[in-house]
Order: C-alpha cells, then structure tokens, then sequence
C-alpha cells in the first residue's frame, strides 16, 4: 500500500532536518548529499530527473541546493512537502546563527576579545577562494572576464546597492541581445500538466515580479520600516545568480552602507555561517536579528528569512513546468552566462570592499588571510573547520 500523505510529509521533513544537521561545505556538497539521500537510497527520483532539477536550480536566482531541497519536497508532498523539505534543512543553520548572533548581543566583551575579527579574517579567505574559483567556471574566456572585470570596476567606483543590480540587469540585456548560446535540445517526453494546474504555476511566476516592483513601491508610499527590510532581502533572494556567497555583495549594499547593520558584526555573522552546516542563506536571520533598530530580534530574524526565500519559492515552483522550453531556448542561456560573468565582478568588489577593508589593518592580518586561503585551496580545509581555526588563531594572538 503506497504510503499516505502524513508519512511522506513527515518523512521529508525528517530526511531533510538530517541533511540540515549535517550537511557542510556549500551548495555544491549540498546537492552530492542530496543526490545520495533521493537518488541512490530512496530512489524518489532518477538521475536523470535530478540532473535536470539541478540544472534549473542553477539557471533561476536564489540558492541551488535549497531550491532543489524545495522541489524534491513539492514532488514527494505536495506544497506542504516543498514547506517542509524548507524548514527541515533551514533550521538548524539559523538556530545556530541566532544563538551566535544572542550570544555577541550577550557576551559583548567576544568581540574585544578578537574573535570577530578571526571571523572576518576567515571571510576574506572564504569570498577570496569563491572569486577564485567562479571566476574559472563563469567567465571562462576573454568576454566574460572583460563583462567581470568592468561589473567589478562600475561597482567599486559607484558603491551602491542599485547600480549592483543596474549591472546585473545590464548584463543580461547584454546577453539577450548578443549571439545566443548553443541550444540545449529538450528531453522528448517534457513533463506534461493538466491547464489548471499550469495556471497556478503562471500566477506563482506573475506573483514574483509584481512583488519585486511592487514592493519598493509600497515600501516608500507607506514609511512602514518592517515593509522595507522585508523588501530589501526579497529584492536581495531575487537577483542572487551565482550562489550565496553572492548574497555578501548584494545585501551588503542594502544592509551595511544605509546603515541598518554594523559592518563589523554583518562580516563576523558572514564568516560565522561558513562554519555551520545547511544553506549559507540562513545568515540572513543573523542579519535581521541585529539590525540597529525595530524590526530586529526574532521578528527581524523572521522577516529577513522569509524575504530572502520566498522568492525560491515562487521562481521554482512557477518554472518547472516550463524548464524544458526555457532551458532549451539559445538567448535566455546566453543571458544567464552573461548575469553570471557579472555575478563575478560583484564578488570581486565585494572581496575588496567591505571584506578586505575591514578585516586587513596590519601585515600580521594579512599574513593570517594568505595562510586561511592557502589551507582552503591547496590543503582542502572544510571551511566550517577553517573558520573555527582562525578565530581561535587571532583570539590566541
């Protein structure tokens, strides 16, 4: 007898809190952990299925591994499984950031003691190894590294969080407008759904960007502070292509520069969430529960949380039904590659300011971050591992 709606909803968020309790070292070892809990052992979906689940997951914004978390859920459960397969693999990471972000709200005589400058040291390390290496991956050849290099430079010269998502936008007209990329043929068989079904997946794709213009809007009609955090992370979860560590730049120019965190707790928080398992995305509810004023605490927690991620929810669960038509179309591939080109000259601006700037006042800081990224790149160091290090390091010194 195939098993009811209760078990499997219960079994998914079972499965996942496990994944969320143990999974480091980011999306990438995210999704090989995933492949061997719904692939090889349970079987709830073959290779195949997962491979295309992961390739939209990285052509839409947001974090991959939770938006494959998200479908894998909604596949087995419904919409209460993608709820579910969400909190499981969230929770753990954000409890452990509140605690860090309580105990520095608690315990202030920590940040004195050297540790949350040790965290930002390791940030640097982290975002300088991510630079690295996306820059191999994403901008592969000589006009990718020119749209990079020039993203990065307007970023550095006009520091602000609009003229970052200016260039995102830019880069994607870019692409559509250039020569389109090798078309990907579409799978024979695409998934066929009933009319009223794809008329809620419509609604759900229709409803992301009525919020992303909307919301701004509303935000400055109204004056209501809680209306603009909530806007400034959806806006934030909406145009992160590349991965969370590009949540660093983005949500740097909507927090730090208008001054709604301290930039130093904000880069401790960053490399904080390094060293805990699930989704880097979790750092958010750190950064809303220490924003400098009301709404903050939990409630920020809350709010920042749910902004970031809920357009995950609404991108995957609206795209699926037409990921074998928009994956196989030449101009939105060649435009992804372009955003992505992008996303790398943000990174790059952001490896300098706020991360190198704030964590390098002296040549035994830099000393320190050389060793971080050599133990990253060459020695292989977990990164959770990593972080615990040199705190404890610049603590002893």
């Amino acid at each position: 007898m195939p098993p009811s709606f209760l078990s499997r909803l219960a079994e998914v968020f079972l499965v996942f809190l496990q994944l969320g309790l143990t999974s480091f070292g980011g999306p990438v070892a995210h999704l090989g952990y995933f492949r061997e809990a719904f692939v090889v052992r349970r079987k709830w979906l073959s290779d195949a299925d997962y491979a295309d689940l992961v390739a939209l997951c990285q052509f839409l914004p947001g974090p991959a591994s939770s938006q494959v978390g998200i479908a894998i859920g909604q596949m087995r459960a419904g919409y209460a499984g993608a709820l579910a397969a969400w909190l499981a693999f969230t929770l753990p990471s954000v409890l452990l950031l509140l605690a860090f972000a309580y105990g520095l709200s608690a315990l202030p005589w920590l940040a004195d003691a050297g540790i949350l400058h040790g965290l930002k040291i390791a940030a640097l390390a982290v975002v300088a190894q991510a630079v690295w290496s996306m820059g191999r991956s994403l901008a592969p050849d000589p006009r990718r590294q020119i749209i990079a290099l020039v993203s990065a430079i307007i970023v550095l010269l006009i520091p602000n969080g609009l003229v970052q998502l200016a260039v995102l936008a830019a880069a994607i007209l870019f692409g559509l407008a250039g020569k389109p990329a090798t078309t990907v043929s579409a799978p024979d068989e695409p998934a066929t759904r009933g009319r009223r079904e794809g008329l809620v997946f419509l609604v759900f794709l229709v409803l992301f960007f009525v919020l992303l213009a909307g919301l701004p809007l509303l935000a400055n009609l109204t004056g209501n502070d809680a209306l603009d955090i909530f806007d400034r992370f959806y806006r934030t979860g909406s145009l992160v292509f590349g991965g969370g560590h590009v949540v660093l730049p983005l949500l740097e120019g909507e927090l730090v520069a208008p001054g709604f965190i301290d930039r130093d707790l904000f880069l401790a928080g960053y490399g904080a969430a390094q060293a805990v398992p699930g989704p880097l995305f979790s750092f958010a509810a750190y950064a809303g529960a220490l924003l400098t004023a009301p709404p903050n605490g939990l409630a920020g927690a809350s709010l920042a949380l749910v902004g970031i991620y809920l357009p995950s929810f609404l991108l995957v669960l609206g795209a699926l039904p037409f990921w074998h038509r928009m994956r196989a179309n030449p101009r939105m591939r060649a435009a992804l590659e372009t955003a992505n080109a992008a996303v790398v000259g943000l990174l790059l601006a952001a490896l300098y300011d706020p991360v190198f700037t704030s964590a390098v006042s002296s040549p035994r800081d830099f000393a320190l971050a050389l060793a971080a990224f050599g133990a990253l790149t060459l020695l292989r160091v977990p990164p959770w591992l990593l972080v615990l290090a040199t705190a404890a390091t610049y603590w002893a010194l």
